[in-house]
């Protein structure tokens, strides 16, 4: 099941993966409280689980980003809901 669906992900077109992204991306910083909340730690959700199924495969620089980008999209979820 996991592989059927990392390989489905692997077809997604780069710009759309990106547009899609940034739209949730900015819809959660802009929405206000609860609503901005949920919706930067679905994506906070979606790259801990990339970054987990991704990480043995990654250059040390690439899973520091990951990390810092991660830890920012919970720190702005968790200020949101403050």
């Amino acid at each position: 099941m996991t592989r059927t669906f990392l390989h489905r992900l692997a077809r997604v077109n780069p710009t759309a993966a990106f547009a899609g992204t940034l739209a949730v991306l900015l819809a959660g910083l802009f929405l206000p409280g609860i609503v901005g909340a949920l919706l930067l730690g679905l994506l906070a959700a979606g790259l801990a689980g990339l970054t987990a199924t991704t990480w043995p495969v990654q250059a040390p620089v690439t899973r520091v980003v990951r990390v810092v980008l991660l830890t920012l999209l919970v720190v702005a979820a968790v200020s949101k809901t403050l």
